[in-house]
């Protein structure tokens, strides 16, 4: 059974992280993986003893995280199995390595090494950019109790693991899910996509109500019991989808949108919520 791996350090952002990844690996039956990363050079073998002694006792210090971890998580889900690993290297880089057979990744926004004031750490940025599975950054106080999975819908075909994935949390939560679609006017979106300076909002309008219905409606017959509130919102979609998370317990956005750059890893909107949202953000890469 694919793991739910969460990155640890023992900062206040961590250990919510600890608290989510433990509740959404009970609600999926999924076993937990605890990852701490240390610098590298603290599995080396010193000549200097002084230098060993200092060495030991960090990694002592590492490994009371990833147990105090563990042992949280068993605390939150009584019963879930919970392994626990120190490691040396890059912090994203080897969270990415992780999950390369992973359910999901989850981190909070930022670290312990993370400076004051920092609303977004460079771990977070890169795993959410760089992850194959679905990237969850917990952010906010990690739950909320709305009853309710928002997911941003823009028609792209790398969107539709995004709209998957949130059908599934709802599912597995048992709880509702809002589908937004935002729109704001003609755009080009390349050569030969040129469209009119004029137009008739009310046409455009039930043009991108059409697109949402479709981009649903595999998923509602793949999940009946799965309540679904879908809206099609004249507005920016960074804007609509922060707003929308203030009353979600998790926004589901993918990593790239419609009108993105080819090659771009993570797009404007993905990156405005890791940095926005008011809940936790799940960033789900759409697959080549």
């Amino acid at each position: 059974m694919n793991k739910i791996i969460v990155g640890a350090d023992g900062s206040e952002p961590s250990l919510l992280a600890i608290d989510w990844a433990a509740a959404e690996a009970g609600r999926r039956g999924a076993p937990l993986h605890v990852v701490y990363v240390v610098a590298p050079w603290l599995f080396d073998v010193p000549d200097d003893p002084g230098a060993a002694q200092v060495r030991e006792q960090m990694l002592r210090d590492g490994q009371a995280i990833v147990d105090a971890a563990a042992a949280r998580a068993r605390d939150r889900v009584p019963g879930l199995e919970v392994t626990g690993e120190q490691t040396g290297g890059q912090p994203a880089k080897v969270l990415i390595e992780r999950t390369r057979d992973a359910l999901m990744l989850v981190t909070g926004p930022r670290g312990a090494g993370g400076l004051t004031g920092l609303v977004l750490g460079s771990v977070a940025m890169q795993v959410a950019a760089h992850v194959p599975c679905p990237a969850v950054i917990v952010r906010g106080a990690g739950t909320s109790g709305h009853g309710e999975i928002a997911v941003g819908v823009d028609g792209s075909p790398a969107g539709a693991d995004a709209i998957g994935f949130a059908f599934e949390e709802a599912a597995v939560r048992g709880v509702r899910l809002r589908a937004l679609l935002a729109w704001t006017h003609p755009a080009s979106t390349g050569p030969g996509a040129m469209l009119p300076p004029v137009y008739d909002r009310g046409i455009l309008a039930a043009d991108e109500e059409r697109l949402l219905t479709e981009s649903l409606a595999g998923w509602r017959a793949k999940y009946p019991d799965v309540e679904v509130a879908a809206e099609a919102v004249r507005g920016r979609a960074a804007h609509v989808l922060a707003e929308a998370s203030a009353h979600a317990d998790l926004l589901v956005v993918g990593s790239r949108g419609r009108g993105g750059f080819t090659g771009l890893l993570l797009g404007s909107v993905g990156q405005a919520m890791l940095l926005r949202a008011h809940c936790p953000v799940a960033i789900v890469p759409g697959r080549p």
